[in-house]
């Protein structure tokens, strides 16, 4: 079990709802609305990403966390996975969802 969960590398664990990127893991919240209000917040401030102190990395974060709830998003990131993975010659690394 555990070297499953060290080959998880990007996505929502599905079991803890948690952010996985890498080592680090990210918690989100447990209401749907406040998930979705922080993913948009995240977009709009990766579309001003060109100020000093919001980034471009945004917008992929915002996606990355409304995909837990939207379900086109959630297509979207999983055939980004399938795509990357298929790319390296690996499993899938999404890690589920």
């Amino acid at each position: 079990m555990a070297k499953a969960e060290n080959k998880r590398h990007f996505g929502i664990d599905p079991q803890t709802h948690e952010i996985v990127l890498g080592k680090r893991r990210i918690k989100l919240p447990d209401s749907p609305a406040l998930r979705m209000l922080v993913g948009s917040l995240l977009i709009v401030g990766g579309v001003l990403g060109f100020l000093p102190v919001l980034g471009f990395w945004m917008i992929p974060m915002g996606l990355l966390v409304l995909s837990h709830d939207i379900p086109i998003v959630r297509r979207w990131r999983r055939k980004l996975a399938v795509w990357w993975a298929r790319r390296r010659g690996t499993q899938n690394s999404s890690g589920g969802s």
